[in-house]
């Protein structure tokens, strides 16, 4: 084979110098120049017809070009068409020519392509630098000098890496595809699918992205001097990034000033006034814990991504929530969501400093240290460093090792040096809430707050899956259960304690001592009363009540146990706003619903969602009897801080709870047009105040509902909300709550001379005894 190619090359040679011989200097180096440029114009042929054909790579047709599109986020719109957020992976949003301020083009046509409305979309200056570069010097160095259209498809079509004259090849690609796109698209749409699709640094692509996160405007309202420092950023978007280098972004935008000078496109005196300005930022970097609602676009995420595989596009592939675009409309009203986030801020930072203060110098876990230790093993550095192979010992002597790390506080976040073990210890420490509220008629969700901060605590404390103790905002349900039985409102029920045998001799308490009276069913209600909500359980009868309470909306586990009563199960926010919500729909129960419809980024109506119409679970009448008794409860009752301590004046009901050693607190308010739920706890349920006082529904999770209502009141555009009422009770129904809450259940020798304190003792469901009543009871008394 060397033999072979010896004799060939020894017989070029031979030709070569009988094609130079008898020929002066000149002659040889023009006869050089014209070998070489027949190579060149040879090869370069040869390579445009094989790029052309595709071989080196697809090259789009006229068609793909027609429908091309950039990876576009997909946004979350409220019911009044606030976005709320973006699912993306690149930060990206398309807007068209005529949201583009003229300074905008301006600047861009100045400063990286003043000719191009002049030409067809080629350089070919450029080409020739490219050619002399890649087949003379062999150098693959960025050839510079491209069109706009040529940049633009760079940012469509990446450049790939070939085995040699990667630069030339993909120059003709690019030369190619923006020579079909010229005559594809007219000028402005070419400028507006650039500004797109280029990156602007800090992973946002497109100027729509870049003015959001660097001047917190939409493009349509940057002003010249802040154009100018976005389109300066092109040039090289991490060094003359504004936020990293603003000295070296400030030259940069006062050569694009420059620039729109000298071609006519800024006056001299207007370009040296924009050029003396300070470059001033409002950065807003968007992320996916930020924003309206972040709990709740975080929970509908999945759903999307379930929906998104099992719908398909125009090519038949599954929809991509990332890059496709969508748009995602909502039940969510932004005003209240707003409104519900700030009053939860508020109350919450002061409830957490009572909290600290109330436990002092004491860590609240101090007699239960294996709170801490739950909490170390379930974190995820914990996990992280266990599976790299350290002992328990190991990770705990590398968790005690103090570092630099940003930490929540309500007063903002704030760097600390600090051990990973102690920003446990920081977290485990506070109080988390949830807020979520409904229309009662539709079942729309308008307000999601799922936590106190998302990016610190993105456990949902409002979904579905996540379930609390609920306390006395279940004993409605009791007494719903007892009047669908027939059971008289004023029927006065006792007090007294039981003790309940086969139960480890349960014997329930209330909060007060008040075991000598005896309750209408308005009463119990009113002052939350343990003993006599048990005994309509009892009455009614556990299964008839759990059958109620899951047509109600009920979807959590019920255990068929006396305590059921005073919400010892485990219920979610979500659950207990639809159970409230069916009472205030006179019955009806109520689908919570929080999607609308699902559009293409082509605006067509991919879904459409409905509500769904509920069913009568309980007679209408017995549900207004419920809402006025209810309404006690906010006017003089346990919730009656609504009124004395917020003046909040709307028709409204509600109830409040508290769970076993004040471990969570709950509050339910209801108008005729919104319903809403609150939670307040520790996200351990260990962790808690010591006092009722402190901890209960009332002193913790009222305020947030309250203080949401303050705003609304506030506000104009909700006066149909503030100012909704229930309808009035007929009078037959108002014959029917004619009685006293509570009264005596002692006669008069036993007020006399003392009642003996008693309890009563039996299995549950037991019917109690009747004794016979003596002479003095007879006389003087039941």
């Amino acid at each position: 084979m060397y033999n072979n190619l010896l004799t060939n090359l020894l017989a070029l040679k031979q030709r070569l110098q009988i094609l130079f011989e008898g020929k002066s200097l000149v002659g040889k180096v023009f006869l050089l120049g014209s070998l070489v440029g027949g190579i060149i114009i040879t090869v370069t042929i040869f390579l445009f017809l094989i790029v052309f054909t595709g071989i080196l790579g697809h090259i789009p047709n006229r068609e793909e070009l027609r429908m091309v599109e950039n990876p576009v986020a997909s946004e979350v719109f409220s019911a009044d068409s606030v976005l709320l957020g973006r699912y993306f992976i690149q930060e990206r949003s398309d807007i068209s020519f005529d949201q583009i301020p003229p300074h905008v083009v301006d600047a861009l046509l100045a400063t990286e392509d003043i000719r191009f409305y002049d030409h067809s979309g080629i350089d070919y200056r450029s080409l020739g630098r490219v050619l002399f570069k890649s087949l003379l010097l062999q150098s693959d160095a960025s050839g510079g000098g491209s069109t706009l259209t040529q940049q633009l498809v760079k940012n469509l079509y990446p450049r790939k890496r070939y085995v040699m004259f990667s630069l030339l090849i993909n120059k003709m690609r690019e030369i190619i595809i923006a020579s079909r796109l010229e005559n594809e698209y007219d000028k402005n749409t070419l400028l507006a699918l650039y500004l797109n699709t280029v990156p602007f640094g800090d992973n946002t692509y497109g100027i729509e992205s870049a003015s959001l996160r660097f001047f917190s405007r939409p493009t349509k309202k940057l002003s010249v001097d802040q154009g100018a420092v976005l389109i300066g950023m092109l040039k090289a978007t991490y060094s003359y990034n504004p936020r990293i280098f603003p000295e070296r972004s400030k030259e940069r935008r006062n050569v694009v000033l420059a620039q729109m000078n000298k071609y006519r496109k800024l006056k001299s005196t207007t370009s040296d006034s924009l050029q003396a300005l300070p470059l001033t930022l409002f950065y807003n970097k968007i992320t996916h814990h930020s924003g309206l609602a972040p709990y709740f676009r975080e929970f509908i995420r999945n759903e999307l991504l379930v929906w998104c595989r099992n719908h398909t596009d125009s090519k038949g592939d599954p929809f991509n929530l990332y890059t496709d675009g969508l748009k995602i409309y909502t039940s969510i009203d932004s005003r209240l969501q707003r409104y519900a986030e700030e009053a939860m801020s508020k109350q919450m930072a002061l409830l957490q400093d009572r909290f600290l203060k109330h436990w002092g110098k004491t860590d609240p876990w101090h007699n239960q240290p294996a709170v801490l230790d739950d909490a170390i093993i379930k974190s995820n550095r914990y996990k992280s460093l266990k599976q790299a192979g350290l002992s328990h010992q190991q990770i705990l002597a590398a968790m005690k090792k103090p570092t630099v790390m940003n930490i929540f506080t309500w007063q903002g976040e704030k760097e600390m040096k600090m051990s990973p073990v102690d920003s446990i210890k920081h977290y485990l420490k506070f109080l988390n809430a949830g807020v979520l509220a409904m229309d009662p008629e539709q079942g729309a969700i308008r307000v999601w707050v799922g936590g106190i901060n998302h990016h610190y605590f993105q456990f949902d404390h409002v979904r579905e899956s996540t379930k609390r103790q609920v306390g006395s905002t279940i004993k409605p349900i009791i007494y719903a259960a007892a009047l669908e039985n027939g059971e008289d409102p004023c029927h006065y029920i006792s007090a007294e304690k039981t003790t309940y045998k086969g139960i480890e001799e349960w014997t329930p308490s209330n909060t007060e001592e008040n075991y000598d009276l005896k309750y209408s069913m308005e009463g119990a209600l009113t002052y939350s009363v343990n003993t006599v909500a048990i005994h309509a359980l009892e009455k009614t009868g556990i299964d008839k009540t759990i059958l109620l309470a899951k047509q109600m909306g009920i979807t959590s586990e019920l255990d068929h146990v006396p305590s059921l009563a005073l919400g010892t199960p485990s219920i979610s926010v979500m659950e207990m706003v639809a159970v409230y919500s069916c009472i205030a729909n006179k019955g009806k129960s109520v689908t919570p619903y929080y999607i609308t419809s699902i559009v293409s980024r082509d605006h067509v109506v991919l879904e459409r969602y409905k509500s769904v119409n509920g069913e009568q679970i309980m007679s209408v009448e017995n549900a207004q009897l419920l809402v006025q008794m209810l309404k006690r409860v906010v006017n003089e009752g346990t919730g009656a801080g609504m009124r004395s301590k917020f003046g909040i004046t709307n028709d409204m009901a509600g109830k409040t709870g508290t769970t076993q050693s004040n471990a969570d607190g709950w509050f339910i308010a209801m108008t005729p047009k919104l319903v809403v739920g609150s939670w307040v706890g520790a996200d351990d349920p260990r962790i808690r105040f010591r006092s009722t006082a402190l901890g209960q529904g009332a002193s913790t999770a009222l305020p947030i509902v309250a203080t949401l209502f303050q705003q609304v009141n506030a506000d104009s555009e909700f006066t149909k909300l503030s100012q909704s009422r229930f309808a009035p009770l007929p009078s037959h129904l108002e014959r029917k709550l004619s009685c006293d809450l509570y009264k005596s259940d002692t006669n008069l020798l036993e007020k006399i001379f003392g009642k003996k304190e008693k309890e009563s003792t039996r299995t549950f469901g037991e019917k109690e005894k009747k004794k016979k009543k003596g002479f003095f009871k007879k006389l003087f008394g039941s």
